[in-house]
């Protein structure tokens, strides 16, 4: 899995590519994003649109990152996932906790509306 971090108007960008599955890249990406939470950035967008195949332990990473936005008063929402990905959160019922949005414009239109 490869993934690109940016923060742009207070919210954190994660976009991933490839396969969401357990693995160093995902605990490297994890550490990554609780350096920039730790800096006081509550709000978080995760771009599935280029990811290929999720197993259950990207999953796992989805709501462990959605976890720890929540827990500090945050959100995090999933920015366009692929049909896969989609049937895969609505099978394992994921899709009742996660917001999807289509687009960076809905993703953060929806967080900035969240905290207010």
């Amino acid at each position: 899995m490869k993934y690109q971090i940016e923060e742009k108007n207070d919210i954190l960008f994660v976009r991933l590519q490839g396969d969401l599955i357990a693995g160093t890249d995902s605990q490297v990406m994890m550490n990554e994003v609780d350096e920039l939470r730790d800096d006081k950035v509550m709000l978080s967008a995760v771009d599935l649109s280029n990811v290929r195949f999720m197993d259950s332990s990207g999953m796992g990473v989805l709501v462990s990152l959605l976890t720890r936005f929540r827990n500090r008063g945050g959100e995090l929402v999933l920015i366009k996932p692929s049909d896969h990905i989609r049937k895969l959160l609505i099978v394992t019922k994921l899709n009742a906790i996660f917001t999807i949005a289509e687009n960076d414009n809905f993703a953060e239109q929806f967080l900035k509306e969240s905290i207010y």
